[in-house]
């Protein structure tokens, strides 16, 4: 079970939380893989989610990319979980650091993710802090543009069908990097 260290409701209604936890254990309609375009996911939060989920995520990922091609930053893949206590598993290309352009793609990542869940009519989703492991997105600078992105997003949603944004954070001092960054920017 995750620990909920952080709270904050926008004035659309939709409630947002930083916890700390494993996000491939978090009971929501879906969560946020933070992918690459071909959808192959051998590291990472990627890696994670097929271990805890089985084999029939990357299994309906390889079908999608055939089907779709490459997966771009502002539109997500979805597939179903798995194993997983949640039901859909939404597939958020994020920028590896240094390809140029990486804000910019960091927010259509977190929007894109946002958009797929609202028009599916989910009620809750978690999400990983996008391109901030392997890809190397340094971490405080993603906070502010990850949070920022969700601000940005309610702000547009004032009766959003997501009613629940939860961001997972593995480590405390992850959490702390997030905490300090929405103390500023939600206060």
């Amino acid at each position: 079970m995750s620990q909920v260290p952080y709270t904050f409701t926008f004035p659309s209604g939709l409630m947002f939380e930083i916890a700390q936890g494993d996000l491939t254990a978090e009971n929501v309609d879906a969560i946020v893989n933070a992918a690459n375009a071909y959808l192959q996911h051998g590291g990472g939060v990627a890696g994670a989610i097929v271990r805890e989920g089985g084999a029939s995520i990357q299994e309906e990922s390889d079908a999608w990319v055939r089907k779709r091609g490459p997966v771009s930053f502002g539109h997500p893949a979805v597939t179903g979980a798995g194993s997983l206590p949640c039901r859909y598993v939404i597939h958020a290309v994020g920028p590896r650091w240094g390809e140029g352009d990486e804000e910019y793609k960091l927010i259509a990542a977190v929007k894109g993710s946002l958009n797929v869940a609202d028009e599916m009519q989910l009620q809750s989703l978690a999400l990983p802090a996008i391109s901030t492991g392997i890809f190397g997105f340094p971490r405080q600078r993603a906070a502010g543009v990850i949070l920022g992105a969700i601000q940005a997003w309610s702000a547009a949603h004032p009766q959003p069908a997501l009613k629940l944004v939860r961001l997972v954070l593995f480590d405390a001092s992850a959490v702390a990097d997030f905490l300090n960054c929405a103390r500023e920017l939600y206060a």
